[in-house]
């Protein structure tokens, strides 16, 4: 009830800050959050104009807004092995999905076990964890005892097991349930019969929202544009390769296509300047990489946002 209080109290002092602020700050900070706005989508849509830019018109004519010469050629040349690309997009979806939700549930009760200060072995797990952000075997230790030892070489799990645990988020989440989940809440759910996993899931969980949901969405922008360890890992199998990796390989094909022109014949030369758009599939690699988030984004920040609000209220 007193946290309630205060929030309020704090909600309508920040409303008479903002009464009380000039207008011309207001209009000042209006302009300069539009302006902001506008500086960043005007790059995107530049993207996806010159992605639908016929390749001629490119060299000609550069970079425009709106496009000299419409054309889908860059789309026709990607997406002319389709299911490739979906199944791409299944890898990666799923991977994204099982990846953020794991990471999320095994760095809570990592952080809430070192946030209790009834832990016996808190201060050695600490360190543990802090060690591990600090130093590592490096990358060929990595690869060996991922192929040798835990056998994951050419697997879906080598893309999401090596990256649920960051030391950093589990300190992020153990600092943030030290300071905004009081202890005597957790105390009292034990004195009246709560497991810790109830005490963790009932009680601790609901009041970290805020925090979850930023870790979450750190963890599905990491996840979307991982590619490396599929680049590492998966060496023979083709279906189980990320819409990252796939696109890179898509643009090395042209690269390679492109600078090996030189030892073609003069009509094989033109037919590869004339089927392959190299710079519009550039922009177009982009475009299908980033719209997806860009989508879907609007529909998680009202759950996200509500989530703060709501966490905030609780704690």
């Amino acid at each position: 009830m007193k946290s309630e209080v205060a929030v309020i109290s704090k909600k309508k002092r920040r409303r008479s800050l903002q009464d009380d602020m000039p207008v011309w700050i207001k209009v000042l900070a209006y302009i300069m959050t539009t302006a902001l706005s506008i500086s960043a989508i005007i790059p995107f849509l530049l993207t996806i104009s010159v992605s639908l830019t016929e390749e001629n018109a490119l060299l000609l004519h550069g970079y425009k807004m709106i496009p000299p010469e419409f054309s889908t050629a860059a789309y026709e040349y990607i997406f002319k092995n389709s299911a490739q690309i979906i199944n791409a997009y299944g890898v990666t979806i799923f991977t994204t999905v099982v990846g953020t939700v794991g990471g999320v549930l095994i760095m809570s009760m990592l952080g809430y076990v070192l946030s209790r200060q009834s832990f016996p072995w808190k201060l050695q797990t600490a360190f543990f964890v802090y060690f591990t952000q600090l130093f590592s075997g490096g990358m060929l230790a990595v690869y060996v005892i991922f192929t040798t030892v835990y056998h994951l070489r050419d697997t879906l799990t080598v893309q999401i097991i090596p990256a649920m645990v960051t030391p950093m988020y589990v300190l992020i989440l153990r600092t943030y349930m030290n300071t905004s989940v009081p202890p005597a809440v957790v105390e009292s759910a034990k004195i009246d019969g709560a497991s810790e996993f109830r005490c963790y899931s009932q009680i601790v969980m609901p009041m970290s929202v805020p925090c979850l949901a930023t870790i979450a969405l750190f963890l599905a922008v990491m996840y979307w544009n991982q590619w490396k360890a599929a680049f590492l890992y998966v060496l023979t199998r083709t279906d189980i390769i990320p819409i990252q990796l796939l696109l890179n390989r898509i643009e090395k094909e042209i690269a390679f296509l492109a600078n090996n022109a030189g030892e073609m014949t003069a009509s094989e030369a033109a037919s590869v300047a004339e089927t392959i758009p190299s710079e519009s599939v550039k922009m177009a690699l982009l475009v299908i990489v980033v719209v997806p988030i860009v989508v879907a984004y609007p529909f998680f920040q009202k759950y996200f946002v509500k989530g703060i609000t709501v966490g905030s209220v609780k704690g």
